[in-house]
């Protein structure tokens, strides 16, 4: 199977490290040119150039915006090309007890894991429809299935977007537009790997060992029994965005090395 998406602009959010970094650098390596956001400008001329070592012939470019701020979603969006394919990855986690998440907490979560994609959504769906080809895939989380005690503000944050990804999905159906939703599981990211870096030198672990014991301990019914890389979450992300996955809509697509204990 080759992936081909040259002639395609995709807006990957919050691609400047992590899973997003990955997804553009996949969506990119298959012809596509990718739009990158980032918090500052700095962070995405840093992203770009270390994709560009890598994919020199690769089309970036960049847009600063925090995504949990409806004004500054705005001039992202007054600022795009027209987008074939978004990927909404702008998200935060954090754990934090229930009884001591606030209403700020709340809203924080909120409008950066959820109102984020709401609003890029409808700004960049019609243009889609109109066309008869698009493809919109929210990053959610196998926690959105998995509601995790110590972080419930952020489960039910990933599992609106399940609602709000079939919900899209249905609301263009027939259009040639496709909206899924990817949920990875425990995922050796930028952010783990800041998280573990003084495990790392008590240690004198490697990151994936550490990864690995976090898994047996946290995720014990993963049936990869280790996490999983951010390339193989872009991977299954790549495809979604692909005219291959034409017939994929609607969909919780689990990346989450069979954490999520079902066989659906």
């Amino acid at each position: 199977m080759k992936i081909d998406l040259t002639g395609k602009t995709a807006l990957v959010t919050a691609s400047t490290g992590g899973i997003g970094h990955a997804i553009a650098y996949g969506l990119a390596e298959s012809g596509a040119h990718v739009v990158l956001n980032g918090r500052s400008q700095a962070s995405i001329d840093t992203a770009k150039a270390k994709l560009l070592e890598r994919l020199p012939d690769a089309k970036f470019s960049g847009i600063p915006a925090d995504l949990s701020d409806a004004a500054q979603t705005q001039a992202l969006i007054d600022a795009l090309p027209p987008i074939d394919i978004l990927v909404n990855n702008a998200g935060i986690f954090g754990q934090v007890d229930f009884f001591e998440t606030d209403d700020a907490e709340w809203d924080r979560y909120w409008h950066t894991n959820v109102l984020s994609g709401v609003r890029l959504s409808r700004a960049l769906l019609p243009a889609m429809v109109d066309k008869g080809w698009g493809r919109v895939v929210f990053i959610s989380s196998e926690s959105a299935r998995n509601i995790p005690a110590d972080m419930i503000h952020y489960g039910v944050s990933k599992t609106a977007q399940l609602s709000l990804s079939r919900g899209l999905a249905k609301r263009v159906a027939g259009s040639g537009v496709t909206v899924n939703a990817v949920l990875p599981g425990p995922t050796l990211s930028d952010g783990f790997a800041t998280m573990m870096e003084d495990e790392v030198k008590r240690t004198g672990k490697s990151l994936e060992e550490l990864g690995k014991a976090f898994v047996m301990a946290h995720r014990a019914s993963s049936v990869i029994q280790r996490m999983a890389s951010v390339e193989e979450v872009a991977n299954l992300v790549v495809y979604v965005c692909s005219q291959q996955a034409s017939a994929t809509s609607g969909a919780a697509l689990r990346v989450d090395g069979g954490v999520v204990d079902d066989i659906v």
